[in-house]
């Protein structure tokens, strides 16, 4: 069997989804590897690299796509809705297709990637149990992101981040405030730190506590039930109207009284929670810095633009959606051995099989013999459907 690697197509994605380090594994195996020309440049990684690993570099989107049985990408085109689309023409009955999709808001191409009786298998649902950590392509692109947030900050923020006693007088440390403490956050609390910062973080989630404790940072707290702040899977899930005015009363003086101010606050599937009003920006300093991570989904603050730089009362707000692309290399080492790691685990005697009765495999997989069999995707993009029989053919 043949796996394909495409040159990545969205606008300024630099990461490939298997670097040549990551070939070895594949090829021990029992599998072929194509990679299409120049799919690695951007990162770092040029052709001649991966032919010293045995892969065949094909020139042509299509060819590449007509030997592929799996076709390994950082984004399919649910994730690329518009270049991406090209490519569902090119994909077929029994081929496999693996990588991110945004699954829970790719109606559209989920649709029609099904309707090819291709699989996809969406790396964003790769379930969070000890088996599948070294799958967790979310954890692993959300660690850079934590990391270079701060790092813009740094870059951003009019002052030095650490303390500094110098003949001149002393040199008081930035304040770093980290909204939301799951992987993101506790990488940009722990840079923070190593730069010199004095850093706070808050979380709905209690539990949470001892982690920013344990990185050095003074955790925000805010009373709150633990059951009803996170989700079965480990993840913040949504809260009402309520809960977010009285959050927003507690973060307002937090806010104000910070240089820096990192968002990383995200629902899978929603449109990410409103924390950081108009208000509250105008409260900071002038020369404050905002980086919010969760621009792509509408950002945690009120004034966020994706993908734009606004400066509002002398607070400069950025709103990155894919920091990991500006680490290219590193972070397609990364990727590159979550969605190895997932290929290897359905490979057996140089062939890849859908074992739906593996609970990582059936939690990942989308589409499969012409339908869209996830439960969860299927709820949440056509709630019309009956989800619980499509769930039994899943299982079947």
């Amino acid at each position: 069997m043949n796996v394909a690697i495409p040159r990545e197509t969205y606008p300024g994605e630099a990461r490939v989804a298997v670097p040549p380090a990551g070939l070895a594994p594949l090829m021990k195996a029992g599998l072929g590897v194509l990679v299409e020309a120049g799919a690695g440049d951007a990162a770092g990684f040029p052709d001649t690299e991966y032919e010293a690993k045995g892969a065949r570099i094909v020139a042509d989107k299509a060819a590449l796509m007509a030997e592929a049985d799996v076709i390994l990408c950082v984004r399919t085109p649910g994730a690329n809705p518009e270049r991406g689309a090209e490519d569902i023409p090119l994909l077929r009955q029994g081929q496999c297709i693996i990588g991110l999709s945004e699954p829970f808001t790719s109606a559209d191409e989920t649709s029609r990637i099904a309707e090819t009786g291709a699989t996809l298998l969406s790396m964003e649902l790769i379930p969070r149990i000890t088996r599948a950590q070294s799958m967790d392509a979310l954890s692993s692109m959300a660690t850079l992101s934590g990391y270079k947030a701060v790092l813009m900050a740094a870059d951003t923020l009019p002052k030095m981040f650490p303390m500094m006693m110098t003949a001149a007088g002393t040199i008081a440390p930035a304040r770093v405030f980290v909204v939301g403490v799951g992987v993101a956050g506790l990488m940009a609390i722990a840079q923070a730190k190593r730069l010199g910062a004095v850093v706070e973080a808050y979380d709905v989630r209690p539990a949470v506590k001892e982690q920013v404790q344990s990185l050095g940072a003074k955790f925000v707290e805010m009373e709150l039930d633990a059951d009803d702040a996170e989700d079965s899977g480990g993840y913040a899930k949504a809260l009402g109207d309520d809960f977010y005015r009285k959050q927003r009363e507690l973060m307002a003086r937090v806010v104000a009284a910070n240089d820096v101010v990192i968002t990383t606050a995200a629902i899978p599937g929603k449109t990410a929670p409103m924390l950081v009003t108009r208000e509250m920006v105008e409260s900071m300093q002038a020369g404050s810095v905002i980086i919010d991570l969760a621009a792509q989904t509408g950002g945690n603050c009120e004034l966020t633009q994706a993908d734009t730089t606004v400066r509002h009362h002398g607070v400069t707000i950025l709103g990155p959606t894919n920091l990991p692309a500006t680490l290219a290399r590193d972070a397609s080492q990364m990727y590159g051995k979550n969605i190895t790691t997932l290929l290897l685990a359905m490979t057996k005697d140089g062939q890849v099989q859908v074992d739906l009765d593996d609970e990582v495999i059936a939690g990942t997989t989308v589409t499969h013999g012409g339908r869209i069999i996830h439960p969860t995707v299927l709820e949440r993009l056509f709630p019309d459907e009956d989800a619980s029989a499509i769930s039994k053919t899943a299982a079947n």
